[in-house]
């Protein structure tokens, strides 16, 4: 990569660009040119002279030798160098033994100088350093077997590195593009995703945890769950039967709200943030626990605004239309309780980002820096859809976009250790059927999106439908029939007023089924369903 680096240098060498200005000296454009044409000149040198210090590209080929060598003379240290595959290696043909070693124990066959010896001799890597005779003297020549797991740390870590300088020399020749299109944010984001999938790669060490340990673990959340007064081991969502029916929002699960335009989907994921983050206190129990329903929350809002979406959220609160505080349409007594609910919010550890078009990659950047300053419980995206790929990837379509942006939520989900809730489109298959309550089929450019969601659940109000489909008269109905239908269809309509479904379609953690919660549309407010609510 170093020789590759410095050819780039020398094709974009400038010194031609002094000698074409030099009768030119009294035009402002090209002293310009031959200012930049110098500079570049001189970093060029100062790269190059960097280059050729007496650094080594980081490797160690003795310790190579010595892995390939000890697991040639005793197959049972592969599970020793379980860390490593082919491409760490350093040396040219210490990846093809590697390679073959993994191939033969893949078919339960020994690896070793005389059944790779046929193979040796014709690979001309290694057969121009002794061929089966250069494997002998590996394994002849290895005396200590016993620090295999930690020469094959060493030799992971030094791909790593060496992975690190690549990437660095890529950085520095994405920064020299000039092209209009190559924002300093888009190689900011290549930069990060670039680092992200090495960590990802690299991230070989997770320990393996014995029965007992996991047993541990889950009797922590069962005794989290016992000792909580509300029963959660999750983060709260606000509303009681959807709490008692999932358990909360779960650390690093990945949840896809579902529904249809005008079904309330943002209302329902902006009523659970501000829940979950008003909901969030710093109080400590006698073990020095912190004890909290809720916790810190970040909204990416890749359709509203931040203005718009806080007015929701005030809206809500205040219990006053939207559309009358955006028109100012509101009289003194109100606007009173609009400025007492936005005080008493204000110190909600609710971040709203409102970038549009955001990368999945750029979304994971900023959850990390929110989670350093701010500690971060949970992420709600509106919506999924909106979301670009991971930066400097290419795809064929959108539904293989789609996939992998669901796949990179889940990992932010794991890496970051909170619940991450996806707003999602359905596909207009749901009109077409006379039943509308959505099914995972449903899911619009599904693929990995019912794949990688630990759950699923989407939001229908049968109000809605019953209300755009009045009955119509039909040829030679009598009037009797007819007030018949339409006194059956006030009367769902009446059933159905102010009633949510939240149909919980897939759940890795416990049941699916159906919750039902009260609506207000007028304040775009979701609560729970009880007769209180229809006293009005």
């Amino acid at each position: 990569m170093t020789e590759e680096y410095r050819d780039y240098n020398d094709i974009n060498d400038f010194s031609s660009a002094k000698n074409d200005t030099a009768d030119a000296k009294n035009n402002p454009a090209v002293d310009a040119i031959t200012n930049i044409a110098m500079k570049n000149e001189s970093l060029k040198k100062q790269r190059i002279s960097v280059n050729q210090t007496d650094k080594q590209i980081p490797h160690n080929l003795e310790i190579e030798a010595s892995v390939i060598g000890a697991i040639l003379k005793n197959n049972n240290l592969l599970e020793k160098a379980d860390i490593l595959k082919p491409e760490h290696f350093y040396a040219p043909e210490n990846q093809i033994l590697f390679k073959w070693i993994l191939e033969l124990s893949g078919r339960n066959q020994l690896a070793s100088p005389k059944t790779l010896s046929h193979l040796a001799d014709n690979e001309p890597a290694i057969a121009e350093l002794g061929g089966k005779e250069y494997l002998a003297s590996l394994a002849s020549d290895v005396f200590n077997v016993v620090n295999v797991a930690e020469f094959s740390s060493t030799i992971e870590d030094l791909f790593v590195k060496r992975q690190l300088i690549t990437l660095g020399e890529e950085i520095i020749l994405d920064g020299y593009n000039q092209n209009i299109e190559n924002t300093g944010d888009k190689q900011i984001e290549k930069a990060e995703q670039a680092l992200f999938n090495l960590a990802e790669t690299g991230d070989t060490k997770q320990q393996i945890i014995g029965l007992g340990t996991a047993l541990n673990q889950t009797l922590e959340q069962a005794e989290k769950a016992f000792l909580n007064p509300s029963g959660l081991a999750g983060i709260t969502t606000g509303f009681r039967d959807l709490d008692k029916h999932m358990g909360g929002l779960h650390k690093s699960d990945l949840l896809i709200l579902a529904g249809r335009p005008a079904m309330g989907k943002t209302s329902l994921a902006t009523n659970i943030a501000f829940n979950a983050a008003n909901a969030y206190s710093t109080e400590v129990d006698e073990k020095g626990n912190k004890v909290s329903n809720g916790g810190v929350v970040l909204f990416f809002s890749l359709e509203m605004s931040s203005e718009q979406l806080a007015t929701r959220i005030i809206s809500e609160q205040a219990e006053i239309s939207s559309n009358k505080i955006r028109l100012g349409e509101i009289n003194e007594e109100q606007f009173k309780r609009l400025a007492e609910k936005s005080s008493k919010l204000s110190n909600t550890q609710l971040y709203i980002d409102d970038t549009p078009g955001i990368s999945v990659t750029s979304l994971r950047q900023k959850a990390r820096r929110v989670q350093r300053q701010h500690g971060l419980d949970l992420i709600v995206v509106d919506y999924l859809q909106l979301l670009q790929g991971p930066a400097g990837k290419r795809f064929d379509n959108r539904v293989n976009e789609i996939s992998e942006i669901t796949r990179s939520l889940k990992i932010v989900a794991k890496e970051l250790n909170i619940p991450v809730i996806a707003l999602s489109q359905l596909s207009r298959s749901v009109e077409q059927r006379e039943d509308k309550r959505p099914m995972l089929s449903d899911l619009r450019e599904s693929g990995s999106i019912e794949q990688d969601a630990d759950l699923v659940m989407f939001i229908y109000r049968p109000e809605y439908y019953i209300a755009e489909s009045p009955p119509e008269r039909r040829v030679n109905e009598s009037d009797d029939k007819f007030m018949e239908r339409i006194e059956n269809h006030n009367s769902k309509l009446s059933e159905s007023r102010n009633k949510a479904e939240i149909i919980i379609a897939k759940q890795r953690h416990g049941p699916v089924g159906t919750v039902e919660l009260f609506f207000n549309g007028k304040f775009t407010k979701f609560g729970d369903l009880d007769n209180q609510h229809y006293e009005d």
